[in-house]
C-alpha cells in the first residue's frame, strides 16, 4: 500500500478538553479499524489511512497521565472549582499537565507506517518543529537528556524553563495527544501543579520570554510550515 504523505489540519478552537478528546478518540479508532480492515483485505482493494492534525486551545483544565501520580495535582475539589478548572485522568504517557486560553495544543493523529515506524523520532520531530518555531523568534531552545518536551537554556541549565509539554499515545503505530506549547498561556495556574513531575524546573510562555503577547495564529502557521517540513508531508484544510 502505497504511503499517504498528506495531512488533514482542523482548527477546533477553544474547545472543551472531553469534546476534543471525544473526537481525537472518533478519529483514532477510526485509522486503527481501516487499517485492521486493509490487512485483512487483497492489496489492490486497500484504502490508505488518513492522517490527521488538529489545532486548539482549552479552558482551564489539569490532564494526568497513565504513569503519573496524582499528589502531583495541589489542589482538591475545592480548589479546582475556585480556579475554574477540570481534571482528568487520561491515557497518554507522562505525568500531569495544565492547558488553558493562549496555548497552542496540538493533536496529531499520524498513521506513522505513513512516515516512519519510530516513536522517538516522531517525539523528536514535534520537539524540533516547537524548537524552530521559537528561533523565528530568536529563542534558542532544545531538550534536555532524558525530559520530554521543549525547553529554553536547555545547555547551561541555570534557569531551565519549559515551554512546550508533550505526552502521546500510539497504537499500531497510529498517534494521538500531542503538545501544549505555551504562547500566551496564564502561568499561574502552573503553580497548582508538580508540572511534568519535575518540581526543580520552572515553566515559561513565549509571551514572557519575549515581553509581549504574540497572536496565536501567526504562531500556528509557522509551526505548521515546520512540521510539514519534517513529515515531508502536504497539510491540507
Amino acid at each position: 500500500m502505497l504511503q499517504n504523505k498528506k495531512i488533514k489540519f482542523e482548527h477546533l478552537g477553544l474547545i472543551d478538553y472531553k469534546e476534543a478528546w471525544d473526537y481525537q478518540d472518533r478519529l483514532f479508532n477510526g485509522v486503527l479499524d481501516l487499517k485492521v480492515k486493509n490487512r485483512k483485505a487483497p492489496s489492490d482493494e486497500q484504502t490508505q489511512t488518513p492522517n490527521y492534525l488538529l489545532f486548539c486551545s482549552h479552558p482551564h483544565v489539569y490532564t494526568l497521565g497513565k504513569s503519573g501520580h496524582e499528589e502531583h495535582l495541589l489542589l482538591n475539589e475545592e480548589g479546582l472549582k475556585a480556579k475554574g478548572a477540570t481534571y482528568y485522568k487520561i491515557n497518554r504517557g507522562g505525568d500531569i499537565t495544565y492547558h488553558g486560553p493562549g496555548q497552542i495544543v496540538g493533536y496529531p493523529i499520524l498513521d506513522l507506517e505513513n512516515f516512519f515506524t519510530d516513536i522517538h523520532k516522531y517525539l523528536r520531530f514535534l520537539e524540533e518543529a516547537v524548537i524552530l518555531t521559537l528561533a523565528e523568534y530568536d529563542i534558542k531552545a532544545g531538550r534536555i537528556a532524558g525530559l520530554t518536551g521543549v525547553w529554553l537554556d536547555h545547555e547551561a541549565q541555570v534557569n531551565p524553563r519549559k515551554i512546550c509539554a508533550m505526552g502521546v499515545k500510539c497504537s499500531r503505530w497510529v498517534t494521538m495527544h500531542g503538545f501544549a506549547f505555551n504562547i500566551n498561556a496564564d502561568l499561574n495556574y502552573f503553580n497548582n501543579i508538580v508540572p511534568c513531575g519535575i518540581s526543580d524546573k520552572k515553566v515559561t510562555s513565549l509571551a514572557k520570554e519575549l515581553g509581549y503577547e504574540v497572536p496565536l495564529p501567526e504562531v500556528e502557521e509557522k509551526l505548521k510550515k515546520h512540521i510539514a517540513a519534517l513529515f515531508e508531508a502536504e497539510i491540507t484544510e
